[in-house]
């Protein structure tokens, strides 16, 4: 079966289908595009690119793709007054999140490039206060094993084990409204891990104009990753699937006043 159909009376020839395609899938004949190859990666390119919608593909139906006629791009100043005003929330409003905003979130989650357009990531969405408060412990019960074992992290560990046990302080997940856990087949690893950074790095760009915040849940992910039982009990993910990220989001309890800085830029120019 043809991946790629042309309208060849709308078709002008014009190559933008060709010289976009990651994977010269489309190749310029006589008469215009054609196939080239089966190896398509349904990026859409090709459908997207075509001034006259004279090119489909079956693989990433013209019929599904939304009409742009004009991409919306921000100045400059506005764009990196919003990328240097995103912070990282530890702070969260009591207040529960409402599943529709959490889908919203990571409906555009999932639209952040992926390596050779492979996606394959997945949510499991955590809004049980309880069940919350049981990663958390089971968390701290990990990093209290490798404190004993004197891992390379124990140190780092320490005064978030102390702070939990004498004030029940959550350093773990914040005491944040939910948790959004993001998972990848084991078959996809170590791309799996890499199409999750950008996936949640989209949700956190995303999560202030939707009015939350968000955090990076860095220590549940290393206790997933180093496959704690007590904690995968929980989780109950599907056999094939590993946890390869994720993060807190909640309403931000305070509003920042000033942009973010970091270290100086290094550049070398060759």
């Amino acid at each position: 079966m043809s991946i790629i159909q042309v309208d060849y009376d709308k078709c002008i020839q014009c190559g933008q289908c060709s010289d976009v395609c990651p994977i010269s899938t489309i190749r310029m004949g006589d008469n215009g595009p054609e196939e080239a190859g089966q190896h398509c990666i349904a990026c859409g390119h090709c459908v997207a690119v075509c001034p006259r919608e004279a090119i489909d593909n079956v693989r990433a139906p013209l019929a599904n793709q939304i009409s742009l006629a004009e991409k919306p791009v921000l100045d400059a100043d506005t764009a990196a007054s919003f990328l240097r005003g995103r912070r990282s929330i530890r702070c969260y409003k009591e207040a529960k999140v409402p599943r529709e905003k959490i889908k919203k979130l990571l409906d555009i989650a999932r639209l952040a490039p992926t390596g050779g357009n492979s996606q394959g990531v997945a949510y499991q969405v955590i809004d049980n206060p309880e069940i919350l408060k049981k990663i958390t412990g089971k968390t701290i019960e990990w990093m209290e094993e490798e404190i004993k074992k004197s891992s390379p992290w124990a140190p780092y560990f320490m005064a978030t084990v102390v702070a939990y046990r004498n004030t029940n302080h959550d350093s773990i997940l914040r005491s944040a409204p939910c948790l959004v856990i993001a998972m990848a087949d084991k078959a996809l690893m170590p791309r799996g891990r890499d199409n999750t950074h950008f996936s949640l790095a989209y949700a956190e760009l995303y999560a202030p104009t939707i009015e939350l915040g968000t955090c990076w849940a860095g220590f549940f992910e290393a206790c997933a990753t180093a496959g704690y039982q007590p904690l995968l009990d929980i989780l109950n993910l599907p056999k094939s699937m590993v946890v390869t990220g994720g993060i807190m989001v909640g309403y931000p309890k305070y509003n920042y006043k000033r942009l973010v800085d970091r270290n100086p830029l290094q550049i070398t120019w060759m």
